[in-house]
């Protein structure tokens, strides 16, 4: 996803974070809210634990991540 809301709803400031990716006017880092999803948490379940977020915030983490798997930046480990 690209466009205005996906830039005004995912920030990457040095100083917030280390620079890590985080939802804008928060220090909720994008991977908190894929970790929550991946975990089995609802969208409700994030919102009632981070109230601060909106629906859209959390649509936004995910269109973040699928940008970034296009971009092929991957790391694999090799089996050793």
């Amino acid at each position: 996803m690209k466009g205005p809301t996906l830039k005004s709803r995912v920030t990457l400031k040095p100083e917030v974070c280390g620079g890590r990716p985080c939802i804008r006017d928060t220090r909720i880092e994008i991977a908190v809210i894929l970790d929550g999803l991946a975990e089995g948490m609802t969208e409700a379940d994030i919102i009632d634990h981070y109230p601060q977020l909106t629906r859209e915030d959390i649509h936004d983490a995910l269109a973040y991540a699928a940008e970034l798997s296009h971009e092929s930046i991957w790391k694999t480990a090799v089996p050793a």
